[in-house]
Parts: structure tokens; sequence; C-alpha cells
């Protein structure tokens, strides 16, 4: 038994450094620097286990991250690998061009029962991106058909992220992912970053949401609203490190795009199916009802690539009204409403119903609290946060918020010493992300904060000893 046991260890390092000099070969992986592009290796993730990951080494890690958002109900659920084979094993595939299958008609129906407003009919899509990208065509083919061809333009704020393809990716509001990159620039207008924590010094949070919604307004009335298609945000801004706005700052965004015709699309691929402890935080959290939601990742618990858009009846029914019955929405995907995506997101669906997203509201204070004790530690300049998902802004000083003076990667530093103690963090120039599975326990929050606090304390005596930083 012993032996077996040494030789299915053996076997999985020679695989595990088979992989990593086959990624050097020929992996080219995301979000690559130019000096690097193709000859990188990352971490490589043997297996996974409820909130828990396996690293090439062997070390047992809490899935911080959720993979990327997306692990809702975690690592190694049978009922979702079951639910793949059957359906894969009853139709594997079938082209949405002029066929369908019944899962997708399921989920839709499932999914606009838990939308808010009359967002009621779905275009299913194959993640995030191209969710966000056919909302936008979406857009531009409703005002085409309405006879309004110059109404196109988006309004997208600073630190959103919205994406990776050509047009998403023009939202997206943090510098670094546009510096050497091309975008469709005349189509979008930025706003400010509705970060509280950002604020101009001495600006109470009432001033600070009056000047956001001022400046919405006057940017509408300055470019003139006949001209905006669209405004495009996301309830929490995730990747812009979980930037909650100020109370009653949507609602006020959402009438003024009410007001002058401009449709209202809420980005909810991170915030929906549970993160917030709602299958969507538009309605329930924020009190929104938007023109169209964008969701992916927690739809199928990262499972499977899946997607989608829900829409407005009453947009669909102003197309159905118009005088060019046979304009046609030309845009579809391959894999659109993919018959195994739609069905693992049924039973994922059912998981969150039966019990997740009553967990979900019910850890979340807890976690919320515990992650905040962080804030005694002189590096971390604010812990925010919302549900269950938090993040940790380190900053040279408490009085500047300045994260320039700081070692640019010491969201890295704090990751490598979370990671040897047993966390996995995601890790965001001077920022920490947290998002774990939404089954996580009370004892395992406990554990993960405690593990991000010895990390963030080894951290800051690093860049002591290196003169980086005094504390």
């Amino acid at each position: 038994m012993a032996a077996a046991r040494d030789l299915k260890a053996k076997e999985t390092a020679d695989a595990d450094v088979d992989a990593v000099e086959l990624a050097k070969r020929h992996l080219v992986q995301p979000w690559p620097f130019a000096g690097s592009v193709g000859t990188e290796a990352r971490a490589l993730i043997g297996e996974g286990e409820g909130i828990y990951i396996t690293d090439a080494s062997g070390k047992r890690l809490i899935d911080g991250p959720a993979g990327m958002w997306c692990i809702n109900v975690g690592h190694r659920r049978e009922e979702l690998a079951k639910v793949m084979y059957d359906q894969a094993m009853a139709l594997s595939y079938n082209t949405p061009w002029y066929t369908m299958n019944a899962p997708s008609a399921e989920l839709a129906m499932r999914i606009a029962g838990h939308a808010p407003g009359d967002l009621s009919h779905v275009f299913f899509t194959t993640g995030g991106s191209s969710a966000v990208e056919t909302a936008l065509r979406f857009m531009q083919f409703y005002n085409n058909v309405r006879g309004r061809p110059e109404k196109k333009l988006i309004l997208s704020r600073g630190d959103a992220y919205h994406g990776s393809t050509y047009l998403s990716a023009s939202l997206n509001g943090r510098p670094r992912d546009r510096h050497w990159m091309d975008g469709a620039d005349e189509l979008v207008v930025k706003l400010s970053s509705p970060d509280p924590f950002r604020r101009p010094q001495g600006m109470s949070i009432e001033a600070f949401t009056d000047f956001l919604v001022d400046q919405f307004r006057d940017t509408v009335a300055r470019i003139g609203a006949d001209r905006i298609g669209a405004f495009v945000g996301e309830p929490v801004q995730a990747s812009g490190g979980v930037v909650v706005p100020p109370d009653g700052y949507l609602k006020r965004i959402r009438e003024i795009c009410r007001d002058h015709g401009i449709l209202y699309i809420s980005d909810e691929v991170v915030t929906g199916f549970g993160r917030l402890g709602h299958v969507f935080a538009s309605g329930e959290m924020f009190g929104i009802d938007p023109d169209m939601i964008t969701f992916a990742k927690g739809v199928t618990s990262g499972y499977f690539p899946l997607g989608g858009v829900i829409i407005s009846e009453r947009i669909l029914q102003e197309l159905r009204r118009s005088n060019h019955p046979d304009a046609l929405f030309g845009h579809g995907l391959t894999y659109t409403s993919h018959p195994i995506g739609c069905a693992v997101a049924l039973k994922n669906l059912n998981i969150l119903e039966e019990s997740v997203l009553a967990h979900t509201r019910e850890v979340a204070p807890y976690f919320q609290a515990q992650l905040k004790t962080l804030e005694e530690l002189p590096l971390v300049g604010e812990v925010r946060g919302m549900g269950l998902m938090g993040c940790v802004e380190c900053v040279a000083d408490r009085e500047s918020k300045d994260p320039l003076k700081l070692d640019k990667d010491v969201g890295k530093r704090i990751d490598a010493h979370c990671h040897e103690l047993g966390l996995l963090v995601r890790p965001l120039i001077n920022m920490c992300v947290m998002s774990p599975p939404l089954i996580i326990s009370r004892e395992q929050i406990d554990d993960m904060v405690a593990i991000l606090r010895e990390g963030i304390s080894r951290t800051m005596d690093d860049l002591r000893k290196e003169g980086v930083w005094q504390g």
C-alpha cells in the first residue's frame, strides 16, 4: 500500500514537472508581459475540494479568490460533475442558429424569475466579456432600429473592469489595463471612480456622492443625451479593488438614465449568483431595476464557461413595435445556450437556492467584521467589502493614502507569504482581494483572516528591513 502511494506521488510529481516545462515552451498565459510572453509557467494547481485547492507541492490552500470570483458552491461538487456527464451523454451540443435545447429555455425562465423589474428575457454567452459585449451590441442595434444611429456613446467609470474583448475592454477604468492596448475610445466616456476611500481630502461621503451624481448629470448635459446610448456599471467594482459605492449613488444614477433614455446596464458578472447573498444584487441590495444585467462566473460556479444578458421586456416590446420588423440582430456565438453549460447552471442554481444563498447572508457580516480587524496593522489603509467579497488596501501612510511609495508588488509579497502559510490571495498591486467560496464556515473565515494578518505582518517586516517603508 505504501509503495503504491509512493508510486502515485512520483507519477504526479513527474506530471507536474512536465506541465511546467510544457507551459514554458507552448502556453501563452493571460495578461503576460512582453519580456516573458510565451515562456512563463505559473503556480500549478492540482486539485480542489470545498474551499481548498492543492498546489504542485501538495500544499493545501484556502482558495481565497474562489478561482476568479466564481467557485461559489465550492470545488469537487459531485452533483455538478454528474450533470455535466448526464447532459453530455444526452445532448452534447446543438447549433443555436436554427435549433434549441430544453436546459437553456428552463434556465432562462429561472434566471428571469430572480431578476428585478421587467428583466424577463435572457441571451446566453460564453462568459463575462462576451456578455458585456453582447449588451453593448444590443444597445447599438436597439438605437439603430429606433432611428437613433447617433445614440451610441457609453459611459463608464474609473476603476471599472468589464472584460477583455475589444469593446468591453474599452470600458475598463484601470490605467494598467490600457497602457499598451488599443480600444474603442471614440465610443467611451470615462467618469470618476465612485471609491469613497479615494475621495478628496476633507470631503464628506454625502458631498462625494453629490459630486459623482453632478458629474454624471453634467456629462449628459455637455455631450447630449441624444448621443449617449448606455451607462455600464458594476454594483460593486470587483477587480478595481472591491469598490463599494456610497449609499444612494446607484439609485440616483439610475434615475438620470431613465429620465434621459440612457440604457442602464448593470454588470453583475461578479456580484451575481450569490456573491452578495442573492442571485442578483441590483434590486435586492441596491434598489435599482436596470434595463439589462450581465452575468457569468457564479452562474455555473466556474464548472463550465457560461454567461449572459438579461434584457428588459420594455426594450423588446419597443423593438417588436418598430417600423423595421426585418431588422436583424446579427450577433451570436457558437456556444450560445450551450446545453451542458445550461444544465450545470440549473443544478448550481438549485444548490444556491437550497442553502448557499442563506448561508452567505448569515456569514457575510462575520466575514466583513473579521477582515476589518486587519485595519489595526499600520500598513493597511482600509478594509472594505460587501457580502463575501473584500479588499485590504495597503498604503505608505494613512494621511496621504499614497500607494506609490510602497513597493509596487506589495500585494504579491503578501500573497507569497500567505501561500506559504496556506492561503491563496488575489494580489492587485497594493491591494489583496478576497472572495472565498460561499460555503466557507466561520472557523474557516478565522483561519483565512489569521493567515492574512500574518502575511501582512511578515511583509511589513520585509519592507522595513529593505528600507522601503518605515511603518
